[in-house]
């Protein structure tokens, strides 16, 4: 959160990407009414694998109930049938705000003397009425300060992140909300014993809204608006629907509102919107997880049934003309260009919807797709793809694409057209529509696996009034339809009929700068409770025992014939498998491995060409993979169990037989080139790999160990086929995941086959952590806010020292309740987004690391760090937040569980740390007889007094060069040599 959720397509997917269901036939699929064991009538379809059952209480609120006993937890999601398309035209954001504010708390919960609390916060709302009708700048200023000093006031009476507290202490993860057109939703995810405890805070938190603490979280959300104004990527988004929608909300209202509303809110208008839709029969619960049906649904009437039902009108929507015309539409910003191209559709519960959504398919698929062979295999573009997005009254077809070196947006447009032309004139194989739709289909069997996936697909079908029925029939729908009849709806509907938007390099003239308003900071009343946390802390919960891993008897072992162990866990949810081969070695031990992985991707045989080899694949719905990171390599092959032996000879087909393409490999090093060149423009992988990397290891890295593209340009392409088919002569170890081992053995026998002496692996680069204090690295790169990251060099991992962390982490830096997040955010209203952790190495022999983030304006850049430092060396204290950072962190360990394949690759990554056993009951056991004395005890040994360096990407005009110096030495970094690469990335192939 409270965060604007990013709105990308497979964000917000409808159920045929997001929820599947059976590999099976198509069954019968009818809905039918029932009565549990209490008298509760509730609807369920029959043949759905998720075994839904869906309940409308007495007052209108629909609950979603479906088991999942893979872990105790449950995934909860409350969801209100409201969202930015219905924020009043002068109060664009008032949606997404009161997510924000939903938050807070209600004249229960956050306050410790909520009469006197009321009056300050009614002064406030009058107050903001009154800024709002002024039209004189001096005097919004003058009204400002004076809602900033009875803000001030209020604060006495308030506690900050009250909800948050009780929530982190029931061991809840993901808390969080997101808001978007026409839905909010709020999200948790809880052990399933404490469900009462959850229902009862749940209930008491959507009784009613409360704004407190409004100037400080507005203030945020500023922050957020000005993340949006950094991300290319969502204004290219914000043009494309504008062009599509020009009357609707959809493209003339953005989520996140205008400069100008979020400057004059009225918290009038707020209250008003909260008791027009947060009412029963407008919202649903939503839980998937380990529970009784009965008892559950008894306890969601008991705690939301005494809420009233109230009619409610939802705003009727402009209608839009058909579009007839190419509607052309161009943003700026420091990012690689790209582009889109949509087509408007209908939304969802059409039949466009089918027959959209096969296409997509057909079009791209990751696999054999018409963009995937045609564009991306080819290399003929960097990249190409789509995807379909479907809501109440409208939907979106909609394609990107990022262009090759010297190609111009208007060529990569021209080429993703041609595509769709081709699917208009059939001009793929019959096979296809059954391809995809097993596809899907496959992809079904390992989402229902997932509770919060299942929970996503309810989510969406209660927002867009969907029939649960018709979502379980979806899929199959799809395969009635014939090829000629896809044709024809593609002739019909992909015409000159599109919005095409194109982001270009250069400076945004629509940037909003955002001054900072000098808030004085609220009290936090960190010692202080509510009357009602006192009792909800009495509420007893069933204790929930931690379960732990016996390594030893859950990974089994075999060999292959030629002697090669293979680990292995029996797969007893579905007929999937996962096979790896895995080399423990990577580029640091030849940097030209990570290079000739991934080469052979463009890559065919004698017998089969690349594009065969890729449609083969997909027909028989097996993925493969070649991987090389720093240290390992990996050769993965997934999918349907039955159909192994043929994809694992498919694949062996490819390692042993490849042959050198010299046009593929000249195309590959101009996509690598065209990489790094985007990857300068990233402000995310420059602060987070780059500087950070070089933070850490200065000169000497493995991010800095690649091929020079002048290097790349003159090697063989021989030279690299026959390092992949050395690769089968070093020494490789397997992890098989399914059913049916003595299978997966038999085709390891027929189809892998390597000699019996395997070579030992070349020596790896080794690379020093250099001393951390003094140095900040800067880099000038043109964005609205700065970013800034801090990094001390600890002392070595050390096994006892990772209870102690993991609890510090909770109480200090992480999480919605933590002290740097409620004394930067919260109280001073410094940045959107600030963090704390003590990082623990990933290896024995590796340091642990003190890291800090702050992401804020460049004016309050000075403040935020001097309080960011402040913390970093002096622990604020709380015996009530420590108690309940300790209890959260206990229950989220006795909540945890380590299934399937994870056991392997959890063992894995504790054999790195040099343990054998599961560490976590060694961690409970120290965490549950730790003091807050101890904590102070870690924080002064491992925290206070660290040397930092600081790492900052901003923009130099806006930076505040002068108080950074006071953290050390301030050196402006070149991008280019961050990352070593060269200063010219032509090519001259």
């Amino acid at each position: 959160m409270k965060h604007l959720k990013l709105v990308l397509a497979l964000a917000m997917i409808t159920f045929v990407a997001s929820c599947k269901k059976s590999n099976s036939d198509q069954l019968a699929v009818k809905t039918e009414t029932q009565k549990d064991a209490n008298g509760f009538s509730y609807e369920s379809v029959t043949n759905d694998p998720t075994g839904l059952r869906l309940y409308t209480l007495d007052n209108g609120l629909q609950v979603y109930l479906s088991k999942n006993t893979e872990e105790p937890k449950i995934q909860t999601y409350i969801a209100v049938r409201a969202g930015s398309n219905y924020d009043p035209k002068e109060s664009t954001g008032l949606a997404h705000y009161l997510e924000h504010m939903v938050f807070k708390g209600t004249d229960k919960v956050g306050t410790v003397d909520w009469e006197t609390e009321k009056k300050y916060l009614d002064t406030i709302s009058n107050l903001y009425e009154k800024h709002r009708a002024t039209r004189d700048g001096g005097e919004k200023l003058e009204i400002y300060k004076e809602i900033d000093r009875v803000s001030l006031e209020a604060s006495n009476y308030s506690v900050a992140n009250e909800y948050d507290k009780m929530s982190s202490s029931l061991g809840a993860t993901g808390t969080n909300a997101y808001t978007w057109f026409e839905q909010t939703v709020y999200t948790n995810k809880i052990p399933a014993n404490e469900l009462d405890k959850f229902l009862a805070l749940e209930s008491e938190r959507f009784s009613q809204v409360v704004l407190r603490l409004f100037h400080t979280e507005l203030e945020a959300v500023f922050e957020e608006f000005n993340r949006g104004q950094d991300s290319d990527g969502r204004k290219r988004y914000a043009a494309m629907l504008e062009g599509l929608f020009p009357k609707h909300p959809y493209g003339q209202q953005t989520t996140i509102g205008t400069a100008e509303h979020l400057k004059n809110p009225s918290m009038v208008d707020i209250h008003n919107y909260f008791d027009k839709y947060y009412v029963p029969n407008n919202m649903a619960v939503v839980l998937v997880g380990d529970f009784d049906f009965e008892a559950t649904i008894k306890k969601v009437n008991t705690t939301f049934g005494k809420f009233e039902r109230k009619e409610v009108a939802h705003p009727v929507l402009p209608t839009e003309e058909p579009l007839t015309t190419i509607v052309e539409n161009e943003v700026f910003g420091p990012t690689a260009e790209s582009l889109s191209i949509a087509f408007r559709t209908s939304g969802v519960n059409t039949e466009q919807e089918k027959f959209v959504t096969l296409a997509d398919m057909i079009l791209a698929n990751g696999s054999a797709g018409l963009l995937d062979l045609n564009l991306n295999q080819k290399q003929l573009v960097q990249y190409a793809g789509c995807s379909t997005t479907f809501l109440n009254d409208y939907g979106y077809h909609s394609f990107s694409g990022s262009p090759k070196e010297g190609q111009s947006l208007e060529d990569l447009k021209g080429l993703i057209l041609e595509q769709i032309e081709k699917l208009k004139k059939g001009e793929f194989e019959d096979w296809m529509i059954d391809a995809v739709v097993n596809d899907l289909k496959k992809s079904q069997l390992s989402q229902y696996e997932n509770s919060t996936a299942v929970a996503d697909a309810y989510v969406n079908a209660f927002i867009h009034d969907e029939k649960w029925e018709d979502k379980v029939k979806f899929i199959d729908d799809l395969k009635k339809i014939t090829k000629q009849e896809l044709v024809d709806f593609a002739n019909s509907f992909y015409k000159d009929n599109y919005v095409v938007t194109y982001k270009r390099k250069g400076a945004d003239d629509k940037i909003v700068k955002v001054s900072n308003p000098g808030i004085t900071p609220v009290n936090l009343n960190r010692g202080a409770n509510s009357k009602y946390i006192e009792e909800f802390n009495k509420m007893e919960s069933e204790a929930l025992k931690p379960v732990y891993v016996d390594y030893a008897s859950a990974i089994k072992e075999t060999k292959t014939e030629s002697g090669i162990k293979v680990s292995y866990i029996e797969n007893e949810t579905n007929d999937l498998f996962d096979m790896n081969i895995i080399f423990d070695m990577g580029s640091d031990n030849d940097k030209k491995l990570d290079l000739a992985v991934g080469y052979l991707e463009y890559l065919g045989t004698e017998k089969y060409s690349n594009e065969d080899l890729k449609k083969e694949f997909y027909k028989l719905g097996v993925d493969y993979y070649v991987n090389t990171g720093n240290e390992k390599t990996y050769i993965g092959l997934s999918g349907l169990k039955e159909n192994l032996p043929k994809g694992l000879e498919l694949l062996e087909e490819l390692l042993d037989n490849a042959v050198p393409n010299q046009e593929a490999y000249n195309k590959y090093v101009q996509s690598i080139a065209k990489g790094r060149q985007n990857n300068k423009t990233n402000k995310g992988s420059i602060l987070r790999r780059g500087l950070l990397n070089y933070a850490k290891y200065g000169e000497n890295s493995s991010l800095r160990n690649i091929i020079s593209v002048s290097d790349l340009e003159k090697v063989n392409p021989q030279e690299l086929v026959d390092l992949t088919k050395d690769l089968k002569n070093y020494k490789q170890r397997m992890f098989y995941y399914g059913k049916d081992v003595d299978n997966a053995v038999s085709a390891l026998n027929t189809s892998h086959k390597v000699s019996t002496d395997l070579k030992d692996y070349p020596e790896a680069m080794t690379f020093e952590e250099k001393e951390t204090g003094g140095n900040v690295f800067f880099v000038d790169f043109d964005m609205v806010q700065s970013e800034m990251m801090f990094l001390a060099k600890g002392e070595p991992f050390k096994a006892e020292n990772m209870a102690a962390s993991t609890l510090f982490n909770t109480y200090f830096g992480g999480g919605l309740s933590s002290i740097v997040f409620q004394e930067i955010r919260e109280s001073k209203s410094l940045a959107y987004s600030a963090w704390s952790n003590y990082s623990t190495a990933r290896e024995k022999d590796e340091s642990n690391y003190v890291m800090a983030y702050i992401g804020t304006q460049a004016n309050k850049m000075p403040q935020a760090v001097d309080a960011m430092m402040e913390l970093m060396n002096d622990m604020p204290e709380s015996e009530a937040q420590f108690n309940a950072a300790k209890e959260s962190t206990l229950k989220k360990i006795a909540a945890q569980r380590i299934n399937k394949s994870s056991i392997f690759w959890s063992y894995e990554r504790l054999q790195k740390l040099g343990m054998s056993e599961d560490n976590r009951e060694a961690m409970y056991n120290a965490i549950k007889d730790m003091t807050l004395a101890d904590l102070r005890e870690f924080f002064n040994s491992n925290i206070k007094g660290e040397d930092y360096n600081v790492m900052v990407i901003g923009n130099k005009k806006d930076v505040d060069l002068t108080a950074l110096n006071k953290l050390g030495k301030v050196q402006e970094m070149d991008i280019d040599h961050i990352f070593n690469y060269e200063k010219s990335e032509d090519v001259k192939m």
